[in-house]
């Protein structure tokens, strides 16, 4: 019994260490897609637009 759990913890640590990584690979590659570039673009330089009214 106590090598099933052994074998089950590990099988748990391991597939979500491999999940986190895989994520985290696939973040990166969206946002550093070249296409993606002006939308981020737009998104940081939104806050800067000229306005005379608060958003509402």
């Amino acid at each position: 019994m106590d090598s099933l759990h052994n074998t089950l913890v590990f099988a748990a640590k391991a597939g979500g260490l491999i999940y986190f990584i895989l994520f985290s690979i696939a973040v990166l590659i969206y946002v550093y897609w070249p296409g993606n570039r002006k939308a981020f673009d737009d998104a940081a330089n939104s806050i800067l637009t000229d306005e005379d009214h608060p958003c509402q």
